[in-house]
This record gives structure tokens, sequence and C-alpha cells, in this order.
């Protein structure tokens, strides 16, 4: 178990940004790579603190062994994403590089996010976007027109919301059905609360990943 009192990326072998892992570690945030993941880090020039998962996708298992804590975990029931999750506990978790390359991999990751929302504070970041997986109400700030996507992991209704151009009051949205994708900001503090507990994504731009952050480890 690798276990951080601080923020958490693990980054898979999905589009990665190498400059903002830089960013993060610069930050005090500790890196871990799911598989192939590791060697995304190792081009950044950065080592990360271990590297977990079936091992099938990371170059030259040896020399990393020799640098950083390796963990092989050979049962291929679930990603290597998920393997990374049950393996790790971190007051807010970012997943990078788990999105774009392959579909079937965002699919999966979007998978592991719901699976493991209830039980820990996840972002998952791409190339554009930034999108926390929220479990009750949230509340935060949107500049006018600032894009915000609302977007259902499974049928869920919200009680109410303010802040936004198009309220969400009453409102149940579906995979298959009503969607809240590409809403907006009025501008000031946004408020969403829904009816119960099941998870859904706030979904920002990739520019506010430091106040979703924020706004995670706050509630």
């Amino acid at each position: 178990m690798v276990v951080s009192a601080r923020p958490l990326a693990i980054v898979g072998g999905g589009a990665v940004d190498a400059n903002l892992l830089v960013e993060l570690a610069e930050r005090g945030v500790m890196l871990v790579g799911a598989d192939g993941g590791g060697d995304a880090i190792g081009a950044a020039g950065l080592v990360p603190a271990a590297i977990i998962g079936d091992l099938d996708s990371l170059s030259d298992r040896a020399a990393w062994e020799a640098r950083t804590r390796v963990i092989h975990i050979p049962e291929q029931i679930t990603t290597d994403f998920q393997k990374a999750l049950y393996s790790t506990r971190a007051p807010v978790t970012l997943a990078l590089g788990m999105t774009g390359k392959r579909l079937d991999h965002t699919l999966a990751a979007l998978s592991a996010v719901l699976q493991f929302a209830p039980s820990r504070k996840l972002l998952l970041v791409d190339e554009v976007d930034v999108a926390l997986a929220v479990v009750g109400p949230i509340s935060f700030e949107a500049g006018p027109k600032e894009r915000v996507s609302i977007h259902p992991l499974l049928p869920i209704r919200f009680d109410h919301s303010s802040g936004l151009f198009y309220p969400m009051d009453g409102l149940t949205l579906e995979p298959g059905g009503l969607i809240g994708t590409s809403n907006e900001g009025t501008g000031g503090n946004v408020e969403v609360v829904p009816a119960d507990d099941t998870p859904w994504l706030l979904i920002l731009g990739k520019e506010r990943l430091w106040d979703l952050m924020a706004a995670s480890q706050e509630r």
C-alpha cells in the first residue's frame, strides 16, 4: 500500500502533459505510475514514488526497480488504474493519462471513477478538461459564460442549482437521456445540489485544476 499525506497523481499511458507533471511535482504532488505511466513520468525527467500494475507495458522493469518501488499485481480482473487506486491512499487523487489515444481506456477510466468516487476524492485530467467526481452537493466560483458541464455517471436527480445559465432544479440526468454538458456560469458562486449521493462529474476547463483540487479538499 502506498499512502500519501499530500495529493497524489496516478499517471497512465494515455495522453499526458509532461509540463503538467513537472508542475505537479514542484507543488509537492506525489506521482505514481500505473504500469506504462511510469515511463511517461520518466519521460518528463521525474521519478515516480511507485509504479503499480501488471507491468505488461512498462519498459525495462529491472531498471525501474533499481530507482523506485515497483508493485507487480498480476491479476487481470481489474485495469492498471483500478490496481493503482486500490493500492494507494491520499486526501485527493488526480488521474492523468487515463484518457486519449484509446477510447476503450477512456471508458474504463470512467468506470473506475464511478467505482471509487464514494470513497476517494478523484479528479480526471485530460488535454482540455478536468473532471471532478462529486458525491453530494458542491459550491464553487465560475466566471460569466464559463463552461460548466455536469455529466451523470448514473441516473441522478438534482434538487436545485444557482449560478448556472440553465438551472438544474428538479431535473433528472442519465446516460442515454438528458445530460448537462455545456452549461454556463452566470458569474460568481455556483451551487449544485443533487437529491442523493449518486456520483456525478463536474467538468471544467483544465485551467481550473487547482481550484477544483482546493474545492475537493474542502468537501
